[in-house]
Parts: structure tokens; sequence; C-alpha cells
């Protein structure tokens, strides 16, 4: 006897948890205005309760089904109906209300809905956030939420001083792009691609400005997109400064190769003793040039640049030697034919080579006539 009183009060037991709980979906739920609200909004949120029977009951009497909000000023009006006759119930205010389980229990043979008509403002809201338009749920007799009944809709309130502090920031970071892309233009560094993603943040920023409140997702959105612009065009403007710096590396370099060629041109230069060391420093300015290119590939645009000027460096440094060599030899091979030349007080240059040859002529003619002039007697 002990053992069977045992199971009935386990019995007993469940079907106390059973009872419990009931089953409910909500249908046609509308919020107007949708989308992103401004504080103060006029809301209107309507929606259907639809009850299915557990048991013996539509819903059970010891619960209680709770709708709640957090719009401004909520006035609830909703009304019951019983296979398909609208019962009016009692309006109410605040952001909550509850409808007992006296009031929803009927037998499981019956067609049981409730229809909600809800009115309020949109909150006051420090930043732009998620609130609640609607939600409903079932407390039992515990004040426990079942769960797996909880039905939510939300909807973004917006700071509107926080969306036009965005819209500045960007504004700003458009314009402190303008002066990069103005600041390579001047060096000479192709802006083509950085001038396109400025255009397109420039529209994003203004879409984003024209848009009207309940469209701040979108609004958003055309932010993030101008912002991802701009650091496009940066990144291609950084490029494109890499790119230049590597062009301007190579005019030492290509200079001294016409150099090199004049010294292998020459018999009498092609195995001069300073050309090695010429070529080498052209050598490693063009490994350098290489190895910017390589940091280019790789998006290492900063580094990029340091290993061009030191190309540019060593080019330069082979270009001045091997000029400075080539003067020498040039000196060397065809100086004779150079005559001295001296500069006067009052700026006048006296080619001194010419009058010399030219009073010798003078001198030889004048001779050769004298001697003449003794032969005959």
């Amino acid at each position: 006897m002990k053992g069977f009183s045992k199971w009935i009060l386990v019995a007993i037991a469940l079907i106390v948890c059973i009872q419990g709980v009931s089953a409910f979906s909500v249908s046609s739920i509308t919020v107007d205005p949708s989308g992103s609200l401004v504080p103060g909004t006029s809301v209107l949120v309507s929606y259907k309760v639809d009850f299915s029977a557990s048991g013996d009951e539509t819903f059970p009497s010891s619960n209680e089904l709770q709708m709640s909000t957090d719009l401004d000023d909520a006035t609830w009006t909703y009304s019951l109906v019983l296979d398909g006759i609208d019962q009016p119930q009692p309006s109410g205010g605040g952001r909550v209300l509850s409808v007992s389980g006296w009031i929803l229990s009927y037998p499981s043979s019956v067609e049981e809905s409730l229809k909600v008509t809800l009115e309020g403002k949109a909150p006051t809201v420090t930043q732009t956030t998620n609130r609640t338009m609607i939600k409903i749920q079932e407390i039992d007799s515990r004040n426990n939420i079942i769960s797996s009944t909880v039905v939510e809709r939300t909807a973004v309130v917006v700071n509107v001083a926080e969306i036009q502090s965005r819209v500045t920031e960007k504004e700003s970071a458009l314009q402190t792009f303008r002066s990069h892309i103005d600041e390579k233009s001047a060096l000479g560094v192709d802006t083509t691609a950085a001038e396109v993603k400025y255009s397109e943040a420039q529209q994003k920023i203004t879409a984003a400005k024209n848009l009207p409140s309940n469209q701040y997702t979108q609004a958003n959105n055309n932010l993030d997109g101008a912002q991802n612009a701009i650091n496009d065009g940066e990144t291609a403007l950084d490029r494109a400064w890499a790119e230049n710096e590597v062009t301007n590396a190579a005019i030492p370099i290509n200079n001294v190769d016409r150099t090199i060629a004049w010294f292998k041109g020459n018999s009498s230069t092609r195995d001069d003793v300073q050309l090695p060391a010429i070529i080498a420093k052209r050598e490693v300015a063009v490994s350098y040039i290489s190895t910017a290119n390589d940091e280019i590939s790789n998006g290492n645009y900063a580094q990029a640049r340091n290993k061009a000027q030191e190309a540019f460096n060593k080019g330069n440094e082979s270009y001045t030697d091997a000029l400075a060599r080539q003067k020498v030899l040039e000196s060397g091979l065809f100086g004779w034919l150079r005559l001295p030349t001296i500069k006067l007080p009052g700026g006048i240059f006296l080619i001194v080579g010419i009058v010399v040859v030219v009073l010798a002529v003078v001198g030889f003619i004048i001779y050769r006539k004298r001697s003449h002039w003794d032969e005959l007697g």
C-alpha cells in the first residue's frame, strides 16, 4: 500500500506540472511605421493571439498572458474572440498588460483568440539601440516565464545626434583624404584610382545625409560604405606613391646605363679600371628596385618607398662616379686639342693659343720674305 500511494503522489505531481503548460501562437503582427524610429514617433502595433487547447482547457487558469512594450504612453485595446464572436475587453495603459488565465481559460472545444492593438510613442534614447515594440509571454503560477512561448518584435530607435555625428566624422575623414590626394598629385603621383574612391565616398555620405530617419540602417550602411571607400582610396594612393618612387629611382640608373655604354663603346675606355665599381653600384641599385617591386606586390608600400629611395641614392652615386670618370678620360684623350684661355679683368677672354699660332705664322712669312730678299742681294 505504501508503494502504491507513492506512485499516486508522483502521478499527481506530473499532472500538476503538465497542466501549467499551454500552447498559443501570435500572427499578423504589424508595426507602423516600420523601420527605425525617432524618439516621440507615434507607433501602432497590432497582432492576434491564437490559443490551442492543452488538455481540457484553452489556457491554464492558474497562468497569465503577459504583454509588454518599451513604448511611452502605451495604450492597449483588445478583444476576446470566442467561436468567431468578438467580446471587447476593458482597455489598459502602461508598458505591461497582463490577462488572467481565468479570463482566457475555456473548454478545449471553444475556438479562442485575442485581437490586440497597442498605441504608443518611441522612447527617448541616449544612443541608437533596439527597443521592444511588443513582447508576449506566458507566466505560470510561480511567476516563472515559460520560455517556449515568448514572442518579441523590436525596432531601432535612433538618437538623431548620433547619426549627425557620424556624418560629420565621415565628412572630416573625406576632407583629410582629399588633402592626401592633392599632396600626391603635386608630387606627380597617379591619383586616378584614389579619385574614383573619393567620388564614391562623397556620394555615399550625401546619400546618408538625405535619408529620412526611419532609414537609419541604410544611412549607417552608406556611412560604413563611405569609410570603406576612403580606406580603399588611401590604399590605392599609397600604392601609386610607391610605384611613382620606383619610377623615379630608375632615372639615375637609365642615365648611368648611357654613360656605361659610352665607356664600352670606346676601345680606350672599355677596360677602364674604375668601370667595374661603377657597374657594381648600378647593379645594387637595380636589386633595390627589384625588392621595392616585390614589396609593392605584397602590399608593403612604405617599405617599397624606402627601397626605392635607396635605389635612387645608389643609382645616383653610380651615375655621379661615371660622369666624373668620363670627364677625366675625355680630358686625357682630347685635352691636347684644347687651347688655353685667359680671363682678363674686364671679363674679355683672350685665346692665347690662337694668338701664338697667328704670330708664329706671321713670323714665318716675314722670315721667308727676308730670306728671299737676302738672296736677291
